[in-house]
C-alpha cells in the first residue's frame, strides 16, 4: 500500500470539504479525498438556497431567532450565533468566487422574512458546488483524487494521523471529515445514493461522540414515487398543497416536520405549481414534465422522503471532535446549530460557515511525529439492502414507537443501531422526532443524546 503526506485531509467533496479545502490551501497543502465524482455530492443536489441576513429589514439577530424556533428548544445558542453571524460575510466570499445569485433574497418555510439568495432558481447547490470545485481544481496546493474510498481513520497515541483507504494511507496534521449525512438510508429519499453515514461510523469507530442521531429531517414535498424533491422555494413564491378535494390543508411555510407530518396523515397531496412563475425554475419544471406531468395544468402529487441528518459527529464550533486532531463540518456533523428541526437554507451555510471554521482552526494542530503503523481495516459492514431500507423507513419514519425501533436496534448496520438508541432515549415528541408512544414535548428531554462508544447514552445540555 502506498503513503501520502500533506497539512490537511479532507474526506468529502460537498460545499463544506469543497470550501475547507480552499480557505486552508492559501496557508497549507491539502489533499481532497472524493469516493465519487466531485460533483455528486448531497450539496450539489440542493434545491434550496443560503439563508443569510444580508439584506435591509432583516439581522443576524432574527435570523437566530427563526433558527431557535425551528430547533424545538434544542438549538445550541453559541452555534446559531456563529452560523447568523457569519452568514453574511460567506454569501460575500461565495460572490468574490463567482457563483450568480439571484438580485432578491426568496422566504422559504420556518422564515420571518425574504433572506434566502438563489442561484439558478432551484439549482443553487449545484451552482456553488460547481463554482467551488471549478476553483478547487485550479489551486496548485489542493490534490484531489476522485473514486477513492476512505476505509478507516488513521489514529496513533489517541491521535488522529490521517485516513487509510482503499488505495493507501494518507497522513496530515488533522483529518477533516465532510462526508454527508446518512438519509439515503431510508426507503425514501432525496438524497444521493452514498449518503449512507460512513462519516459518523468511521469517527465513531475511533472512539468519537455522535449525538442527536434521532432527529432526521423529512422533506415534505418529494414527487411522489421518485426522489426528485420539489424544493421549498416552489412554496415560497406561492405554490399551494391541496387535498384531493382540492383544499388547502397546512401553513405551506410552516416548519418541515409540521408540514411533513400533515402531509403524511393523508397518504399524498398535491403540489399545486400554477400560482407561480415557473420559468423561475425551469429545470425543475423540466424534471417534472419528464415524470410524466404538467405542471402549469395541473396539481403534482407529493409526498415526504428522508432529506437531512440533523445529528453527527460532536464538535465544537470550530470543528474539533472528541479525538484530537479529528475535525468534521457541514451534515457529517453535530454542533447543535440545528437542534431538533433544521430550518430551510441553513444547511448549506452550515457548510460554509462550520466548513472554513474546521479547516482553519485544523492548520494549528502540530506537526506530525512518526505516526504507529494504521491497524489492518476493520470487517467491511453490512451491505445496505433494499430490506434494510425498509427497515429504516418503517421504523424510524415520520412516526416511531418502541416496538418498532426496538426491532432496529437488533440490525447488523451500525447506523441503524445508533439511530435506534438515540430515537429508543428520547421518550418524547420533538421537531423531526415523533413518537406515537410519548406524543408530548417533554422538558427533561431538553438536551442532547450523546452516545460515545461503550458507554449508555446521556443527555447533555449544550450552551
Amino acid at each position: 500500500m502506498t503513503k501520502s503526506t500533506t497539512d490537511l485531509v479532507i474526506v468529502g467533496t460537498g460545499v463544506a470539504g469543497l470550501y475547507g479545502a480552499l480557505c486552508a490551501a492559501s496557508e497549507a497543502d491539502v489533499e481532497l479525498v472524493s469516493k465519487g465524482p466531485l460533483l455528486s455530492s448531497a450539496s450539489y443536489l440542493a434545491q434550496g438556497g443560503v439563508a443569510a441576513a444580508a439584506w435591509p429589514g432583516d439581522s443576524p439577530e432574527l435570523h437566530a431567532e427563526d433558527t431557535i424556533r425551528a430547533g424545538r428548544g434544542l438549538c445550541r445558542p453559541s452555534a446559531v450565533r456563529v452560523l447568523t453571524e457569519e452568514a453574511p460575510a460567506r454569501i460575500v466570499d461565495l460572490v468574490d468566487l463567482g457563483v450568480d445569485f439571484e438580485d432578491d433574497p426568496g422566504r422559504e418555510g420556518g422564515h420571518s422574512v425574504a433572506r434566502v439568495f438563489h442561484s439558478g432558481g432551484a439549482a443553487t447547490g449545484k451552482e456553488i458546488a460547481r463554482v467551488l470545485t471549478e476553483r478547487v481544481l485550479a489551486h496548485p496546493r489542493i490534490r484531489v483524487s476522485e473514486g477513492e474510498r476512505v476505509t478507516g481513520l488513521w489514529t496513533s497515541r489517541g491521535r488522529c494521523v490521517g485516513v487509510v483507504t482503499d488505495r493507501r494511507t494518507i497522513s496530515g496534521r488533522a483529518t477533516l471529515l465532510a462526508t454527508g449525512g446518512a438519509a439515503a438510508l431510508w426507503e425514501r429519499t432525496t438524497n444521493p445514493a452514498g449518503a449512507l453515514g460512513q462519516g459518523v461510523a468511521l469517527a465513531y469507530r475511533v472512539g468519537a461522540a455522535v449525538a442527536d442521531l434521532e432527529f432526521i429531517q423529512f422533506h415534505p414535498t418529494a414527487l411522489s414515487g421518485s426522489s426528485l424533491l420539489l424544493s421549498e422555494a416552489l412554496r415560497g413564491a406561492g405554490a399551494l398543497l391541496l387535498d384531493d378535494h382540492g383544499e388547502r390543508f397546512t401553513d405551506e411555510l410552516a416548519p418541515r416536520d409540521v408540514v411533513a407530518r400533515a402531509i403524511d396523515a393523508r397518504g399524498t397531496a398535491l403540489l399545486d405549481l400554477r400560482p407561480i412563475e415557473r420559468g423561475r425554475f425551469a429545470g425543475l419544471m423540466e424534471r417534472i414534465e419528464e415524470a410524466g406531468y404538467d405542471p402549469g395544468e395541473e396539481p403534482i402529487p407529493v409526498s415526504p422522503a428522508a432529506h437531512y441528518t440533523m445529528g453527527g459527529v460532536v464538535s465544537d464550533l470550530d470543528g474539533q471532535t472528541e479525538v484530537q486532531s479529528l475535525f468534521a463540518a457541514g451534515e457529517v456533523a453535530c454542533t447543535g446549530v440545528h437542534g431538533a428541526n433544521r430550518l430551510a437554507s441553513n444547511s448549506l451555510l452550515e457548510c460554509l460557515v462550520f466548513g472554513r471554521r474546521a479547516a482553519l482552526t485544523a492548520l494549528d494542530e502540530p506537526q506530525l511525529g512518526v505516526p504507529e503503523r494504521p491497524a489492518a481495516p476493520p470487517p467491511a459492514e453490512s451491505d445496505v439492502t433494499p430490506e434494510l431500507r425498509r427497515a429504516f423507513w418503517r421504523d424510524a419514519g415520520l412516526v416511531r414507537d418502541r416496538a418498532g425501533l426496538d426491532r432496529l436496534r437488533r440490525s447488523d448496520h451500525p447506523i441503524a443501531r445508533l439511530v435506534a438508541e438515540s430515537a429508543l432515549t428520547r421518550e418524547e415528541s420533538r421537531g423531526a422526532h415523533f413518537r406515537a408512544d410519548f406524543t408530548d414535548q417533554d422538558p427533561r428531554f431538553e438536551a442532547h443524546v450523546v452516545l460515545r462508544p461503550g458507554q449508555e447514552p446521556v443527555l447533555e445540555r449544550w450552551t
